[in-house]
């Protein structure tokens, strides 16, 4: 089950001290930044996943392709070998 999502409030200057851990936090606690200067909101940091699942709105088409793809294992291709499937796939093409 996906982790709620909870909302952290921080300054920037700490955000500057402490960009990684924060990132890692945003990533695998599934928390979500709001980032003041001055004591006033200016930005949110969040993970991928989270921008992508919440934020992003991807059409039906798109989201069902991804899912095809991380169930067969697409989704763990390195860009070398994504890069190797486009060649050959362009090389059968032009050999036809």
């Amino acid at each position: 089950m996906p982790k709620k999502s909870v909302t952290k409030l921080i300054d920037a200057l700490s955000v500057r001290t402490r960009l990684g851990e924060v990132m890692e936090e945003a990533e695998k606690e599934n928390t979500r930044f709001l980032v003041s200067r001055r004591g006033k909101p200016k930005v949110v940091i969040l993970g991928v996943e989270d921008y992508l699942k919440n934020i992003v709105k991807k059409n039906e088409l798109l989201a069902e392709i991804q899912l095809g793809a991380q169930k067969a294992g697409l989704d763990k291709m390195t860009a070398r070998e994504i890069d190797s499937e486009i060649r050959s796939s362009r090389r059968e093409k032009k050999n036809k």
